[in-house]
């Protein structure tokens, strides 16, 4: 079976840093995002199975780059990650195409779950 390919987007290095580390330990392929212009171009480059997207981002939020993932690619599976604050713009972002969302600072397992969830279905 292919590895899983994983883009994590997330302006702040740390939160990528610390997905990446988790999913890469677990044998995914990790690509990363510093906003979601980056993760739109990056997407369409790498073509990855799953996208962890954080809402905030300077230059493009993530909602706004969940509607132009989808917009290309109807299929693309995006698990937003945010604070417990923006839980209306969670709803804002499942209605935008995203498929599942994992609340920061993210408990590992509840990340590795929502992965695995989507790189399954």
């Amino acid at each position: 079976m292919a590895v899983a390919k994983v883009l994590c987007v997330d302006d702040a290095l740390f939160m990528r840093t610390k997905a990446a580390r988790l999913l890469a330990g677990q044998g995914y392929e990790i690509y990363e995002a510093v906003n979601g212009a980056d993760a739109v171009d990056k997407y369409f480059d790498v073509k990855p199975d799953v996208v962890l997207m954080d809402i905030t981002m300077p230059v493009m939020g993530g909602i706004e780059a969940v509607k132009a993932i989808r917009e290309k690619d109807p299929e693309a599976k995006v698990i937003m990650v945010t604070a417990i604050s923006q839980r209306s713009m969670v709803l804002e972002a499942i209605r935008a195409g995203a498929r599942d969302f994992v609340i920061k600072p993210f408990e590992p397992d509840k990340l590795l779950e929502a992965v695995r969830k989507q790189c399954q279905g």
